[in-house]
């Protein structure tokens, strides 16, 4: 029996990293593509719990939604594919997802709303924008999924893969490497403007500069021409101090 994909992103439905995300999967696999309507990057998790959500086919047979990605994955996984996919695979996004940039990351919300739901899932994205190299990128991507699949790992208990890909060419991008996230400085200052009507508008700042970029991180391997992999989970306990803060909160009990 071929495996099972269900494909989707965050920047949307006709964007050319999913498309090419899907082109390069097709022949491998029965996919299916459920990906956002327009652009929604730095959605993270987000459900869009009050207002309807619509499902529309377009002319390539993608089908797309009027919400967040991972509505589309909620969506598709709890009615609209009427079957469990083996894999779930968010991307190719164009610009990294790496250190901190993956708790914002709506193609990791994908991605992990698949693995909430107990399927496998990877989350790919380039390391810079403007889709250079796409081409290697996907074939990056294709040759990971097989190879997941030739170790059995398809379709088996869930985990969930954060996958960063140089913009380079296929022959110059060098081994995975599995690396734990970095992390990034605080973003950038509010950027404030006046509306052609008087009233003050506020425009998030850029993400901060690489605060930690040493060697083990995403953003190290990535810089010196590998792929970076990062198995990501969704506990986010501080199991560290969870004694220091139970002692802590008893204190405070006591006063």
């Amino acid at each position: 029996m071929p495996m099972k994909i269900l494909i989707s992103n965050d920047d949307g439905y006709q964007a050319p990293g999913v498309i090419a995300l899907y082109e390069a999967l097709k022949d491998i696999a029965e996919v299916e593509v459920v990906a956002p309507e327009v652009n929604n990057s730095a959605k993270s998790n987000a459900l869009t719990l009050h207002a309807p959500l619509y499902v529309t086919i377009a002319a390539n047979g993608f089908r797309y939604i009027n919400g967040t990605p991972a509505d589309c994955v909620h969506v598709a996984l709890t009615g609209l594919l009427g079957y469990r996919p083996d894999l779930v695979v968010s991307g190719i996004n164009n610009g990294a997802n790496m250190g901190d940039d993956t708790i914002y990351s709506g193609t990791v919300g994908a991605a992990m709303e698949g693995y909430l739901f107990g399927v496998p899932a990877i989350a790919f994205s380039q390391v810079e924008k403007g889709w250079q190299h796409l081409d290697a990128a996907a074939a990056v991507a294709r040759d990971l999924v097989l190879r997941m699949q030739t170790h059995q790992l398809v379709g088996s208990k869930p985990w969930l893969l954060n996958v960063n890909i140089p913009n380079l060419p296929l022959a110059q991008i060098k081994p995975m490497k599995v690396c734990r996230l970095g992390r990034r400085h605080a973003a950038e200052t509010v950027i404030t403007q006046q509306s052609p009507r008087g009233d003050t508008m506020y425009w998030i700042g850029g993400a901060g500069a690489v605060k930690d970029d040493a060697d083990g991180t995403d953003f190290h391997a990535t810089l010196q021409g590998h792929v970076s992999l990062t198995p990501l989970k969704t506990d986010l306990t501080d199991h560290d101090i969870l004694g220091y803060w139970a002692q802590t909160a008893a204190g405070m009990h006591r006063t």
